[in-house]
């Protein structure tokens, strides 16, 4: 049932009503259910596309339970305008500063696992494809005389002896934009299921299976790894990531990114912020350090001395979420907003929003509603053989807060 009752900004003169323009939103002729809870009203709908790769192409870097960029596009767009402020404190992948950046905003990211920044930076300062044709030709690629060979379980001993090659190539030397692509690239290549991967046949490049677990995939399988050319590789998925002139920003000044806690930033300068759109760790959901020890190991970072977040009871990660909301309460301006997306987890058993919200009270922060963003499953979660509305996250409930 529809509700008629309209939450009003207060002290808002910069940015129309966002909670208005809620009630009347239509999308694909269709307008959001209105729940109106005992504590803060719920806009269930569609509110953005559920089709794949409808975004930038330089979003299109994997990385495990991440959003897609038409969730930031959604509030940077309507909370936001050209020179302000956005900031992710659990940045991942880096999809809402790269939005911000594209949407012509001033784009801050956070995030404790080093390997972040390396994945967003570059592509806000990419390089032209000669640059990265030239540089991939003038790498040593016989240099490696030694290899790990526990990695043959996944790559072709030619294939791999390129990958050494790469890791040495960036040892010691202070890198440039193209350096950096190059990394950034090659980091999202490294596992896959299909040609255009470094490895035989495995999982979604968005997580890395064990060595054990490669071993039984290719058994299973009866395959072994082929021979793949890295340079090829990376130049494939790097001409795929700059299509159209509109992918090159120009300077690359549009990013500062951080690597700490996201409940201690003091590098990030108080009352800066006009939005915050972020996703935090789920409970226990997600195997961040399990998934990414790959990637970890050809960028050479210790996973063991990465502190990512993992709470198996709902009591401490409430108390994480606070201590995340007492630093945003810092940094974002008076007026700001925070878009906190918590999806759902244990067959809707815990609702996290609710958590949320009670871990904020006391805080200098409005609630101002929960827009819950419900579509079908990617063929990403498909292939996991995860079915629509049965099990794991089938939506997007983002609670949005307005700094006082």
């Amino acid at each position: 049932m529809q509700s008629k009752k309209i939450v009003t900004l207060k002290n808002n003169s910069k940015h129309f009503d966002f909670i208005e323009e809620l009630h009347n939103f239509e999308f694909n002729g269709n307008k959001p259910t209105i729940f109106e809870s005992d504590i803060i009203p719920y806009y269930i709908g569609e509110f953005w596309t559920s089709k794949q790769r409808q975004g930038n192409p330089l979003h299109e870097i994997s990385y495990r339970a991440c959003f897609k960029p038409q969730l930031p596009e959604f509030f940077i767009s309507r909370l936001t305008s050209v020179g302000d402020v956005v900031y992710d404190p659990f940045m991942g992948r880096g999809t809402t500063p790269l939005q911000a950046a594209l949407m012509g905003r001033n784009a801050i990211g956070n995030d404790v696992n080093p390997l972040s920044a390396m994945l967003v930076q570059p592509r806000l300062n990419p390089p032209m494809i000669d640059e990265i044709s030239d540089r991939l030709k003038a790498i040593d690629w016989d240099k490696p005389k030694t290899l790990n060979e526990e990695l043959l379980a996944f790559y072709h001993r030619e294939t791999l002896r390129e990958i050494e090659a790469l890791r040495l190539h960036f040892l010691g030397r202070e890198l440039d934009n193209v350096d950096d692509w190059i990394r950034m690239v090659a980091i999202n290549r490294l596992t896959g299921h299909s040609p255009g991967f470094f490895s035989v046949y495995s999982m979604p490049p968005n997580q890395a299976v064990s060595l054990k677990a490669q071993i039984k995939i290719n058994e299973k399988r009866n395959q072994v790894p082929p021979r793949r050319n890295v340079s090829e590789i990376i130049l494939k998925k790097s001409r795929s990531l700059l299509k159209g002139s509109e992918a090159h920003f120009g300077q690359g000044e549009q990013g500062e990114f951080h690597i700490s806690s996201a409940s201690n930033t003091p590098n990030i300068k108080t009352s800066s912020i006009d939005l915050v759109v972020t996703s935090p760790p789920f409970l226990d959901i997600v195997q961040y350090a399990n998934d990414n020890w790959l990637r970890c190991w050809f960028a050479r970072i210790e996973v063991k001395d990465v502190e990512i977040t993992m709470h198996k009871k709902v009591e401490s990660w409430s108390e994480f979420v606070r201590s995340t909301f007492k630093e945003l309460a810092r940094v974002v301006k008076s007026g700001g907003h925070v878009a906190f997306e918590v999806g759902e987890v244990r067959g809707g058993k815990v609702e996290l929003d609710k958590l949320v919200l009670e871990a904020v009270k006391g805080l200098p922060f409005e609630a101002l509603g929960v827009v819950v963003n419900t579509q079908n499953f990617t063929k990403t979660a498909n292939c996991w053989g995860v079915a629509n509305n049965s099990k794991g996250t089938n939506s997007n409930r983002i609670v949005v807060f307005r700094r006082g």
